[in-house]
């Protein structure tokens, strides 16, 4: 067996996230971020990524600690070295996985920042009244309404193509993580929104040019990812908003209205259920109201049975 250096191997993982796994190119240098960090730790360990130890892999993640990193960064190092590991073993470049019995930092469970339905209708107001290129102005009222009606990450939506849209049915095929395709639904308002945009002013936008992406700016180029952040942000006035609350807050308010959990998995596009629980809070003063009312031990029916003459 040729023996790898830490430079060898990393390119060799990097390029396995990227072309097999189809991670984002974003996620596959945050990997390579924490690998390094470990490969410099080990460095003063006299050690290697691939001869190190599970106790080296302990004394790291202490390391973190005691620096005082938060739980959640740590999560995403382990993760990364189980993955550059499990990597390595299919590769037969190690014989043993020294992340096993490792267990993952506690984490605070954070919930999701979203909106409330008025501060929805108010972005939405906000925008149509703000200053601006009459075709810019329907070209983001569109976007916001999409963002918040599909849950969309940022990524998703800027690399939305026409061929994509199907108005007819009020759908929409989405190129998420990994490169899996999800078809995703949208409302009413969302297509209104769409077809004015689509009729009357992406052409303006476009000029000459021919794009195949549903969102472009004044070049009749695709949108950045900053360029939606910075719309989004621009559409609320206290400007505290993101594209990130707006998926936030349609799985929110799905779930608030009723939604089961394997629907909002599906639209959101989470790979494992066990990320989507994270919005199961959002039913539970809805579930207190009806638990009070009908519960024969519930508040309300105490109150109205104690009332009630025998």
């Amino acid at each position: 067996m040729i023996e790898m250096s830490n430079q060898q191997a990393l390119a060799a993982f990097l390029s396995y996230l990227k072309v097999e796994k189809g991670l984002s190119p974003l996620t596959a240098e945050a990997y390579g971020r924490d690998l390094l960090q470990l490969a410099e730790f080990l460095e003063t360990e006299k050690r290697t990524l691939l001869n190190a130890r599970r106790s080296d892999l302990l004394a790291f993640l202490e390391q973190l600690t005691t620096n005082l990193v938060e739980g959640r960064s740590r999560a995403r190092k382990l993760s990364a070295m189980r993955h550059f590991y499990k990597f390595l073993l299919l590769d037969r470049r190690i014989k043993h996985d020294p992340t096993l019995n490792i267990e993952s930092p506690r984490q605070w469970k954070i919930l999701p920042k979203s909106l409330a339905l008025c501060e929805i209708d108010e972005m939405l107001a906000h925008e149509k009244s703000r200053p601006q290129d009459p075709a810019l102005a329907v070209r983001n009222q569109a976007l916001l309404e999409l963002l918040y009606a599909t849950g969309m990450r940022v990524s998703e939506i800027v690399g939305l193509r026409l061929e994509d849209l199907n108005l007819q049915s009020s759908s929409a095929i989405v190129h998420g993580k990994g490169d899996k395709e999800r078809i995703v639904p949208f409302g009413v308002s969302a297509r209104a929104a769409l077809e004015i945009y689509l009729r009357d002013a992406r052409a303006l936008l476009c000029h000459a040019r021919r794009s195949s992406l549903v969102f472009v700016d004044r070049s009749g180029t695709g949108l950045t990812r900053e360029r939606v952040w910075r719309i989004v942000r621009e559409s609320k006035a206290d400007r505290k908003a993101s594209p990130h609350m707006l998926r936030h807050s349609c799985a929110t308010h799905m779930v608030g209205n009723g939604a089961d959990l394997r629907t909002v998995q599906t639209i959101l596009g989470h790979a494992d259920i066990a990320t989507t629980p994270v919005y199961t809070h959002v039913a539970l003063d809805r579930l207190k109201e009806v638990y009070r009312a009908h519960h024969p031990r519930g508040s309300k029916r105490l109150i109205r049975a104690e009332k009630e003459p025998f």
